[in-house]
């Protein structure tokens, strides 16, 4: 067991055609997060929402000054429309996932608008939970969770 050993949650993402990792510890609260979003349908209903583990809430003032009874719908946010709102779950593997696993599971690919990501096919997917497990890390499959967290429910592409 290594001292960095992690809880970590992965997924398929048919957007990105590849894996997908986040941290198990936060995962669900940040889901819940863009679900309570998601649900608001005033700016004060969205403004409302405590967003700790998002990296801001879209209908915030800085980013929206309209009135708190006025109609909010997360689906029609511009940066959720250009996907780049909550940001590309498939990026976290560059940080959450050792440096040698990347280089021998995944492929570094870059996006024009959205930054890089780690690429890693379903193929690689029993060698490389497996090479984490060895490392001591707690890994689990949710294709759910990180769909949620990768915003493609909010771009109608999986059910929520």
């Amino acid at each position: 067991m290594i001292d960095n050993a992690r809880s970590l949650v992965y997924g398929y993402l048919p957007d990105q055609l590849t894996l997908a990792f986040a941290d198990d510890e936060t995962a669900a609260e940040e889901a819940a997060e863009l679900t309570a979003l998601a649900a608001a349908t005033t700016l004060g209903q969205a403004r409302a929402v405590p967003v700790r583990h998002l990296r801001s809430n879209p209908a915030a003032p800085e980013y929206d000054d309209g009135a708190d009874h006025e109609p909010f719908a997360l689906a029609e946010v511009g940066a959720v429309l250009e996907g780049d709102w909550p940001g590309m779950a498939a990026s976290r593997a560059l940080t959450l996932l050792p440096k040698d696993l990347q280089v021998e599971y995944g492929t570094p690919t870059d996006t024009t608008l959205n930054g890089d990501y780690l690429e890693i096919p379903v193929v690689a997917e029993d060698g490389l939970v497996a090479a984490l497990r060895e490392r001591g890390h707690r890994v689990r499959r949710d294709d759910t969770l990180l769909n949620v967290l990768d915003g493609a429910t909010l771009r109608g592409q999986t059910a929520w």
